[in-house]
């Protein structure tokens, strides 16, 4: 006996074992399966949904109906009882308050089929009961005996002189049963109420009808079901094949394809997602552009850095192995060797230093504090520092003022950078002549004019005077124009521009050259 109870539990667990392990399986199909895209989502969950809703409205819908119906039963209950309780009032020859010990056969047997010929009408059985809870009659095929009594609860019930309705469950069938409880006689006079009527129905056909009622909803809702699984289909394959449909075109990013479709006629939403995705697109095209621009640039820039400190090192080098391999002898030929290399390695130190400057403008390292400053106090005392230097050319700097308000917004060191240099450049291609530096006011902007009547710039030249490394290359008699590093204008423009000014220049060959360099003007309040 235990051997067989071992086994049985044995193979019970091994049953729960292998129902656990297909329970986890199925759990992980369905949650994969789910998972898998948004077409198998949206249908899943749309199907999901509905069962769980259509169970609900069945029990839902079954739990009113039965409410309702429950509710017709006892109307109409209540109103066969009153009618009952009319027609017994009628019967003057039946003595209904008599015990049956104290009947007759002719007076028991005339009651008895006086309450079945009612019960058969009216579909309920019918008892008269007193206070004392005795049955005194029923229309039920059996015999009152004396001792028979009803539930206490239908003598209170007729003791409060109205009539009511209460509900109980056949110890039988286990089934509901509706009861009434009518005072026997006029209710107007509660004290000379000695008996009471009793009436009792089963529903049956009730139960019946909300049964067929729940499989017609399951077999409706099965139908709907299909319906439904047929539209949430569609529906997921119109939703999920647009984006399928951008998505393959956002794959071709990687092959260079920037042209985005978001197919024949699209949702709104994906059509929205399409246009953001296409504005991405343009940018990023441009930011290939730009990057592969950057790349040209840094390659030509690598180039020119390269050919710019190459001719200066050139010629220090070649100086330098003349001198150690003693080839110079003459004293005055090795001081002129030495001076060129120094004026070499000035120009290479020039030349890096302008290089590095201009990489931190460009690549936006270099911030510029803005605050209000005179231009012309400014101007004033950079033309001061600069008049030795034109002096050695013999060249005179004249600052003409004409206005008394040139105030900015800039950078003091930024803009002393911007006047040295031009002025600088100025000296440089004026011998024997003359620069002017002005500052007025035009139209809401402080204007700073650097003009001299040196050497000037050729058409040809002009354009290109904003370029990397490129040098204007003009004699005048016979006097070669001291050599730049040719990033100095570069220079300037950008600090003009990082300032909010703009910058343009007039030549003619021969007659000077004119930098105008515009601010917006700064007005105070006070």
């Amino acid at each position: 006996m235990n051997s067989y109870l071992q086994q049985g539990k044995e193979r019970l667990h091994l049953v729960i074992h292998a129902a656990g392990r297909l329970f986890l399986m199925l759990k992980h199909l369905l949650r994969e399966q789910f998972n898998k895209n948004i077409h198998t989502r949206i249908l899943f969950t749309n199907m999901i949904t509905f069962v769980f809703g259509l169970i609900a409205l069945t029990m839902f819908s079954g739990y009113v109906v039965k409410q309702i119906a429950y509710d017709q039963v006892q109307q109409d209950l209540l109103r066969k009882a009153k009618r009952v309780n009319f027609a017994l009032l009628q019967q003057n020859d039946q003595a209904w308050g008599v015990p049956p010990a104290g009947q007759t056969n002719d007076q028991a047997q005339g009651r008895q089929q006086m309450l079945q010929f009612l019960a058969d009408i009216f579909d309920t059985r019918i008892t008269v009961f007193d206070r004392q809870r005795n049955i005194l009659d029923t229309s039920a095929q059996q015999e009152v005996v004396p001792g028979n009594q009803v539930d206490a609860k239908f003598v209170k019930l007729l003791n409060k002189g109205e009539t009511a309705i209460a509900r109980a469950v056949d110890q039988e069938t286990g089934q509901i049963i509706f009861v009434v409880v009518v005072p026997m006689g006029n209710n107007d006079n509660k004290d000379v109420i000695e008996n009471g009527i009793l009436l009792e129905t089963n529903p049956v056909n009730l139960n019946h009808a909300l049964n067929k009622m729940r499989l017609y909803l399951v077999i409706g809702g099965m139908a709907i079901l299909v319906i439904f699984m047929f539209i949430s289909a569609y529906l997921a394959l119109s939703i999920s094949r647009p984006i399928s449909h951008l998505a393959t075109t956002v794959a071709e990013f990687n092959r260079g394809n920037y042209v985005l479709s978001a197919g024949e006629r699209p949702p709104e939403e994906i059509k929205a997602l399409a246009g953001q995705l296409s504005h991405l697109a343009v940018r990023l095209r441009e930011m290939h552009a730009e990057s592969r621009r950057m790349e040209e640039e840094k390659a030509q820039l690598f180039a020119e850095i390269s050919h710019e400190l190459r001719t200066p090192l050139t010629a220090v080098q070649g100086f330098v192995e003349a001198i150690r391999d003693g080839m110079v002898q003459d004293e005055a030929l090795l001081n002129r060797y030495l001076d060129t290399i120094y004026t070499q390695t000035i120009h290479i130190a020039r030349l890096v230093d302008d290089i590095l400057v201009l990489s931190r403008l460009e690549s936006g390292n270099v911030t510029v504090e803005k605050l209000p400053m005179d231009l012309i106090t400014l101007a004033q005392g950079v033309v001061t520092s600069m008049e030795a230097m034109a002096g050695s050319k013999n060249t005179a700097i004249l600052f003409e003022k004409k206005t008394e308000n040139a105030v900015v917004l800039g950078d003091v060191d930024r803009m002393e950078q911007i006047i040295r240099n031009l002025l600088k450049n100025a000296v440089r291609a004026t011998e024997n002549g003359t620069v002017r530096v002005g500052v007025e006011v035009h139209q809401g902007e402080v204007v700073l004019t650097i003009e001299d009547d040196g050497i000037g710039i050729a058409p040809e030249d002009l354009p290109h005077i904003w370029d990397r490394f490129y040098q204007v290359k003009n004699r005048r008699g016979g006097y070669l124009q001291e050599k730049g590093s040719g990033l100095g204008l570069v220079i300037v423009k950008k600090l003009v521009q990082l300032q909010g000014g703009s910058i343009d220049v007039t030549s003619q060959l021969g007659k000077g050259t004119t930098f105008n360099i515009n601010f917006p003007s700064y007005n105070r309040k006070y």
